[in-house]
């Protein structure tokens, strides 16, 4: 054959321990990957049956041309600046070139060629041959775009402001121009490019082109496996590497990953939930609702114990069966209560699909590794995940199986893939990245693709994670996929806004809304009986008294009696530095410390796991009387969603009433005795007495002036802004003295959050509200601002596409810092965390930044030195500050947390 010049470059390198360094010619990585492509998208399969269809071409047309782009990804290394990158290599590749310096990455080099070169040489090639096909000849013009995709396959749409003079020689153009001809006279021979001369193609595309980059980045990572695709370096004609070698290692290659599993039709409830005797009427529903053949918006409200998770599962089980999906994400606020689903849910998730198979469980969060649970799913196959892994966000290591919960070793090694996995449970900021100029977002949203979104506690996030919310509702639905939101209420305007996004997805005009609407409800679109008003079982229907309390002191005298009379007791405070203090005021009030526990969110991981296990041993659903009596909990906000937590009696700071009716939510949860043994048989009373919810709270007078919360209650104020809500709260429970669950429950929410209950606010209260009004909307412009523009296709400008700004899932009023507690022994820094592994991530804390500045001011001098010393010995903990103890320093303990 005759040696062509794309010969000359390599495509991926390595050192070899054993024969030095070795690599893969540039050619035969292109074609590895567009050989993993081809795989991808087998015309048979549901990802290019549903790609095609939203493009409208057929599925064969779809792969063939696509694939051809696959092969096309990687023209930026045909750059000398790359190839001078590796010097070691061989004589027979390009010499380097000194004078060109390489600072940019490949992939946006290789689209930059494209424009500025390569579309030019191949338009002039076409009309200088003899075809007299005009579709045949006019296409590259139209191949912009696909090149867009896959050119950005490291996560990012590639920069379109290179010069390519600056990195590629004549040679390098011609090598690339020549790979490029070949390639479309193997992959397009007899091509109908008829299609690609449609501009409505173009238009199309770009809502498809963010799953499509998502298949660019995944067959690049597959290809670029030298496990399956050994480094290759002899010229071969394409077409033999092609069907000798690529193809077939590529087979292997997906043939790694977990096949999709078999789907089981839903049979009975207790097929899937052994445990529940008799259905929920919500739970009913969801077994009976008729599903149609498109994706579908489900909104689940109903009361605390009414089974909504349940419900939700038997919903997603059905949609699997009707082909609708192919598995789930469980969206969850925060990584406590993703934790305590991820349990939960191992214990069934495998009842959705056919006995055999081996559907891939997933927790996906940030400090995932620190849960046992998944720790145990997961046996490490070559090393442990190091601390450096944890505490970089980097964990690229090699996993091996168990038989607890299938996790596959690929999809576990790291959080970007995580969402590919049959079944995901993660926070919601997992899912949102999907919608965000984070790199190899297109990973995550083409992972959701074929996915129900379970969303949890959907009513718990601030303006600004809601507006992200709507934008990835909105990305669902266009991409075909049915979304599942529970609450235990919903404002109408939340509940509109969602709707709305589902349907802007799914290109429709949304359907109306009743106002007021019934509750409990199930809101189910499009389908012809789109708001049902649903009952809840009799257990959880309740009237719950209201005391207000007007100080600390009648709080603790409260608590006091409480524990006198055996019963369990939990104080909600709203702030970290109340909850220190309570805790401490109760002790000098005579509470013993063994009757005692504190719960907030600045300890070290390795005391929070125990608390929360403690927290969940003593009041959980298992709770004994034995482990309940005189029990107290002082707690913040970490204990008000998601876990399954049941008190005698509740104490809460005053706080808007969606909270409010969270936290009693946990107020007398489960069905017990008087001595708080559980009661579960079906129908049974709660024989403690009737609930009282005791609020702390100032009087809600009419008169009320901008300092109605001050100063008792300036913490209150400092975490919910809108003092104006605030007050509707309090007087609303206040002149009511109880509420009827779920009778009242709209009542209440409406009361404080529609426009008719703002005007009962007084002037100066709804003055001194304006702030968190202003903070709202600024909330609001900011994820607007920061959420991709997907209606633009995968390109540079959809959005604030930066290397190094990481655009945030949440917005915080202040930079919280990981800050790693050390202890000093014997003139070295430890872990404060005694664990073998994962000893200085168990270590770590989150902390405010002033709080974190003020403990750094005190850190002596010689400790500053060893700090030093450590980070320069343990790169890993660079990304985190280091906190030392000395003796007699009181700065942490594992009762109170963090105290600076």
């Amino acid at each position: 054959m005759t040696e062509k010049l794309y010969y000359k470059y390599w495509g991926k390198a390595s050192l070899d321990n054993d024969s030095g360094a070795s690599y893969h010619l540039l050619p035969y990585h292109c074609l590895d990957v567009a050989a993993v492509g081809w795989q991808l998208l087998a015309p048979d399969k549901p990802l290019c049956k549903q790609l095609a269809k939203q493009l409208k071409v057929e599925p064969e047309w779809l792969r063939q041309f696509f694939v051809f782009c696959l092969a096309l990804h990687d023209l930026g290394k045909f750059s000398q600046a790359f190839q001078s990158l590796r010097q070691d290599l061989s004589v027979d590749l390009v010499k380097a070139n000194p004078r060109m310096s390489y600072s940019e990455r490949h992939d946006s080099l290789g689209f930059c060629l494209w424009q500025e070169i390569l579309q030019t040489k191949l338009d002039e090639q076409l009309l200088a041959s003899d075809s007299t096909d005009s579709a045949g000849n006019a296409w590259p013009i139209q191949l912009k775009s696909w090149l867009e995709i896959v050119t950005g396959h490291h996560g990012m749409p590639p920069k379109t402001n290179l010069r390519t003079r600056n990195f590629f020689e004549v040679v390098d153009e011609q090598a690339a121009m020549a790979f490029v001809q070949d390639s479309v006279e193997f992959f397009l021979a007899d091509f109908d490019f008829q299609p690609l001369l449609d501009k409505a193609l173009k238009k199309r595309l770009k809502p498809v082109s963010w799953q499509l980059a998502g298949v660019a980045v995944l067959a690049d990572w597959l290809g670029s496996n030298q496990e399956y695709f050994i480094y290759y370096d002899k010229p071969k004609e394409l077409k033999t590497y092609w069907h000798e070698i690529a193809l077939e290692k590529a087979k292997e290659a997906i043939g790694a990953l977990p096949k999709i599993p078999d789907v089981n039709a839903f049979q009975t409830i207790e097929k899937l939930f052994p445990f529940i005797q008799q259905p929920t009427p919500l739970q009913e529903y969801a077994i009976k609702e008729p599903l149609t053949e498109q994706p579908q918006l489900f909104i689940l409200e109903d009361v605390t114990g009414a089974g909504k998770t349940e419900a939700a599962l038997i919903l997603t089980q059905r949609l699997m069966a009707q082909g609708l999906a192919d598995g789930l994400y469980i969206a969850l606020p925060t990584m406590a209560t993703a934790n305590a689903m991820y349990k939960r849910l191992s214990n069934v998730y495998h009842q959705f699909y056919q006995s055999g198979s081996k559907p891939s469980l997933i927790l996906a969060h940030g400090a995932r590794e620190l849960s046992q649970v998944f720790q145990d799913s997961v046996v490490l196959a070559k090393q442990s995940i190091t601390d450096g892994d944890y505490l970089s966000g980097q964990n690229e290591e090699d996993q091996e199986l168990s038989a607890t919960a299938y996790c596959n070793a690929w999809l576990a090694d790291s959080r970007k893939k995580a969402l590919l996995a049959d079944v995901g449970v993660g926070t919601l900021d997992q899912a949102l990245l999907a919608v965000l100029p984070a790199r190899h977002q297109s990973l995550r949203l083409l992972g959701l693709g074929r996915k129900v979104l379970l969303v949890d506690e959907v009513h718990a996030y601030d303006s600004y994670m809601q507006k992200l919310l709507n934008a990835l509702l909105e990305a669902h639905a266009r991409q075909g996929g049915s979304v599942i939101l529970l609450s235990a209420t919903l404002p109408q305007t939340m509940r509109e806004g969602l709707v709305n996004a589902f349907y802007k997805g799914l290109g429709q005009n949304a359907p109306a809304l009743s106002y007021p609407a019934p509750y409990p409800l199930a809101t189910h679109t499009p389908a012809t009986a789109i708001e049902q008003s649903i009952d809840t079982r009799e257990a959880v229907k309740r009237i719950v008294n209201i005391q207000r309390l007007n100080n600390e002191e009648e709080v603790i005298a409260q608590i006091k009696l409480t524990v006198v009379a055996g019963r369990c007791v939990c104080w909600i405070r709203n702030t970290v530095k109340s909850a220190r203090q309570s805790y401490q005021d109760l002790l000098d009030a005579g509470i013993a410390s063994d009757q005692l526990s504190l719960f907030h969110s600045r300890f070290a991981m390795i005391d929070r796991q125990v608390i929360e296990n403690r927290t969940l041993e003593y009041f959980g659903d298992n709770s004994t009387p034995e482990h309940r009596k005189g029990q107290v909990l002082i707690a913040t906000q970490v204990v008000e969603q998601s876990l399954d937590l049941d008190f005698d009696v509740m104490i809460t700071d005053l706080a808007p009433i969606d909270l409010i009716i969270q936290r009693a939510g946990r107020l007398m949860r489960h069905i017990r005795d008087e001595q708080g043994n559980r009661i579960r048989q079906e129908g049974a009373k709660d024989l403690r007495g009737r609930p009282i919810l005791y609020l702390l709270s100032p009087d809600p007078i009419e008169g009320a002036d901008i300092n109605w919360l001050k100063p008792d209650y300036a913490g209150t104020q400092a975490v919910y802004q809108h003092i104006g809500q605030l007050w509707l709260t309090a007087k609303l429970l206040v002149r009511r003295g109880q509420f009827t669950m779920p009778d009242d429950a709209r009542d209440l929410i409406e009361g404080v959050y529609s426009f008719d209950a703002e005007e009962e606010i007084p002037d100066v209260l709804l003055d001194g509200s304006i702030q968190a009004t202003s903070k709202a909307m600024v909330q609001k412009s900011m994820a607007d601002l920061n959420v991709l523009k997907l209606n633009k296709g995968y390109t540079r400008s959809s959005g604030d596409w930066d290397e190094e700004t990481k655009i945030p899932t949440r917005l915080t009023e202040e930079e919280t810092m990981s800050v790693a507690l050390a202890i000093v022994e014997n003139g070295q820094l430890k872990p404060y965390a005694k664990a073998e592994t994962y000893a200085w991530a168990l270590s770590t804390v989150k902390l405010p930044s002033h709080e974190w500045k003020k403990a750094q001011a005190q850190i002596p001098g010689n400790l500053k030195a060893m700090i030093e010393t450590l980070k320069a010995e343990q790169k890993a903990l660079r990304w985190v500050e280091i906190l030392p103890f000395e003796e007699g320093q009181v700065i942490y303990s594992s009762s109170l947390g963090f105290v600076g």
